[in-house]
């Protein structure tokens, strides 16, 4: 655990990247190869390597550190005096040709306050400083904003290309593993790269990809989930998500039964498990105990 694997294997240039689209491969190339970029707004699910992209970017462009400055959306910008410091980051000459500040998880800036300021920076200081923006949900971002960026969505890889990310990583590593657990961390993480990243190094620390069972760790429910889905355990499986889910995880929990609905047997049990994860999710933003209805959800499922 000396080097994360994150950062270790983290993409430092565009060909190391790979692309959904080729096109938002093409664009960045020729950002790069004019040395300038507009203001970016980069979305796309949480762990698919927007921040990345976004670091490849100031390294191929050259930017210097001194102008660059680093924000977390979700700490910073819900107050509005951190507006102060990026006027004063704005408003010093840049040492280079402009200065770039990157605010991560910027849909979690406040909307009525922190946003509203940063639309008018982002256009009074336009010739000297770019503003890159990342967020998990676009529609948090106000159109003023939007309109002011350009946008560059970022689809999921597919599950081939995961897989075979991480396979890659564990050979570099010399970590031994088979490809069925490998498989449960696929299932229990996509399309979460990144915490799938690290969730794998946590449990190779023998020199082998342990499964849940073999680390004995109830600290992820989600690793042992997967495994008593594919056994077909699935009452076991409703007992342990429904004590180890936090409320604001069971939205995420209907999500992955969607994402690997292939466990629940033919394609007409994969249309009837959509049907009844729909109304599991509808029901969830009506009833009283989230709880109740997920587990009510999963009964239905089980009798698939």
């Amino acid at each position: 655990m000396k080097e994360l694997w994150t950062e270790k294997y983290r993409p430092k240039s565009i060909d190391g990247y790979v692309f959904k689209d080729t096109t938002h491969k093409e664009q960045i190339k020729g950002w790069i190869k004019e040395g300038s970029i507009p203001h970016l707004l980069l979305s796309g699910s949480a762990g698919i390597g927007k921040t990345t992209i976004a670091k490849i970017l100031l390294n191929e462009l050259d930017v210097q550190d001194t102008d660059i400055l680093f924000a977390n959306g979700s700490k910073e910008g819900r107050r509005i005096e951190w507006v102060d410091k990026l006027i004063m980051f704005c408003q010093t000459m840049p040492f280079g040709d402009y200065k770039v500040v990157l605010i991560d998880e910027a849909d979690y800036m406040n909307y009525h306050s922190v946003q509203p300021a940063l639309r008018n920076l982002m256009e009074e200081y336009s010739t000297g400083v770019r503003f890159i923006l990342t967020c998990n949900y676009p529609n948090k971002i106000m159109p003023a904003i939007h309109s002011r960026c350009q946008h560059l969505h970022f689809e999921k890889i597919d599950k081939t290309e995961y897989t075979a990310r991480l396979a890659e990583i564990l050979l570099t590593e010399e970590i031994q593993f088979d490809l069925d657990v490998l498989d449960n961390y696929v299932k229990a993480y996509y399309p979460d790269l990144r915490k799938c990243i690290n969730t794998v190094q946590l449990n190779s620390q023998s020199g082998k990809l342990e499964s849940a069972a073999a680390t004995g760790s109830t600290a992820d429910f989600h690793l042992e989930m997967v495994e008593l889905f594919k056994a077909g355990k699935i009452q076991e499986a409703r007992k342990l998500v429904c004590s180890q889910a936090q409320p604001d995880e069971m939205e995420e929990i209907y999500r992955w039964l969607y994402t690997n609905v292939d466990l629940f047997g033919d394609e007409d049990k994969q249309d009837e498990a959509v049907l009844i994860i729909k109304q599991g999710l509808v029901d969830h933003a009506l009833v009283a105990d989230p709880e109740i209805n997920l587990s009510a959800t999963l009964i239905r499922l089980s009798r698939l």
